[in-house]
């Protein structure tokens, strides 16, 4: 009796299709948006915790905590304030961490360039999984998604991005050489263009290299020369690309201890070394800080849950408004086919027939909803671990 029922019903509503599709878009929708939600939450909440948990201590300039943090873990764009290679000397003096200094400024389409040394790939737990490491200025080593987005290989060659399309400071372009391209971590460090240190200086500017000025004779290109020292003109092109013909021209201008970086990551042995290193920075006229990245995002957390219970709020009541679309559409629908039910009664069929033919209907809408937002959540599990990194992270 019950299969006659669902067989009765589902002629019906395919009959019916637009009425059909229209209810069950609505019951998909109000059932997938709070799933979806919920499941990038606990996406973006396991991604950030990871990472930050992996990440004992953070130095850099007093300022947003966050913007440290998100810089320095995820490659975020907003950049804090620049502190310098002293920072990473005092930290190494402390006996108390181990420094992997970062500096994550310039871009190279689209994909964040971080200057590090091969600490960072000890301390990450990254491995090449083709060429090799950072080996000479000029090196690149490239996350795997960078590597798959661009289609770089070993070999390959990448150009830095400048900071403006107004940036008229002399600063060029540096073509950086693929070195070798990083198995996939699932973290952030997929996304990243990873180059030594002072390859990020030299697309600053503070390292460059040119033609041997002691061997040039252009009038146009010497300015002055005596017996010490040989000025140039601006006619003086630098190298926007390392090779080995002219590695060796490149130098760097002012004091080591006053080059740029955006963080430095401290690796303390143990909690009591960490303990004691957090306590060197609690002066009122420090001008460093020193975080726990696992206490600004979780900080950062429960702003995004208080915001996700707006949201959930918002979901209810437009749920509850959808719900009772729902049923008015089901109430208009028995008046208006209140000829074909009295059919059904003059041919015999009881109170409970009727019945069984309405939740037939209900039960059919609902379970093609189901079967809809079970496609559409196991889709966007496949893609949540992207999504997150593109959309929340970034």
């Amino acid at each position: 009796m019950m299969l006659d029922s669902l067989y009765i019903a589902w002629r019906y509503v395919v009959f019916q299709r637009g009425k059909t599709a229209t209810l069950v878009g609505c019951i998909t929708l109000i059932a997938f948006l709070p799933l979806a939600l919920e499941l990038l939450l606990a996406e973006s909440e396991r991604q950030l915790t990871s990472r930050a948990s992996d990440t004992p201590l953070v130095v850099g300039a007093r300022g947003s905590t966050l913007d440290l943090v998100m810089n320095t873990l995820y490659f975020d764009d907003e950049q804090p304030a620049a502190v310098s290679m002293a920072t990473t000397q005092r930290v190494l003096d402390s006996d108390l961490a181990l420094p992997v200094p970062v500096y994550v400024r310039f871009r190279a389409r689209g994909f964040p360039i971080v200057g590090t040394t091969l600490d960072y790939f000890d301390f990450r737990g990254l491995e090449v999984a083709e060429g090799r490491t950072l080996a000479v200025l000029g090196d690149t080593v490239i996350g795997a998604t960078v590597a798959e987005r661009l289609g770089l290989g070993p070999g390959d060659s990448l150009l830095s991005a400048p900071e403006s399309v107004f940036d008229l400071a002399g600063v060029y372009p540096l073509k950086m050489r693929v070195a070798g391209v990083l198995a996939r971590a699932h973290t952030s460090d997929d996304l990243a263009v990873f180059v030594d240190l002072k390859s990020t200086w030299v697309i600053q500017g503070i390292g460059h290299g040119h033609q041997d000025l002691a061997a040039a004779t252009d009038p146009t290109v010497v300015m002055k020369r005596d017996d010490s020292n040989v000025v140039a003109t601006a006619k003086l092109a630098l190298h926007t690309e390392i090779t080995e013909a002219n590695r060796e021209s490149f130098h760097f201008h002012g004091a080591p201890d006053a080059y740029p970086l955006t963080a430095v990551i401290a690796v303390p042995p143990d909690q009591k070394s960490a303990t004691i290193l957090r306590g060197r920075y609690l002066a009122t006229d420090e001008r460093d800080q020193i975080v726990v990245p696992g206490e600004v995002v979780a900080g950062l957390l429960e702003s995004i849950f208080r915001i996700k219970n707006v949201l959930d709020a918002v979901i209810l009541i437009v749920g509850l408004a959808t719900v009772l679309a729902i049923v008015l559409v089901f109430a208009l629908s028995l008046r208006l086919r209140e000829r074909e039910i009295q059919t059904i009664f003059k041919l015999g069929c009881s109170r409970s027939t009727v019945a069984r033919l309405l939740g037939s209907e209900i039960l059919i809408i609902v379970c093609a909803s189901a079967l809809i937002v079970g496609a559409l959540m196991i889709g966007l599990d496949g893609i949540s671990n992207g999504l997150v990194r593109g959309l929340i992270i970034r």
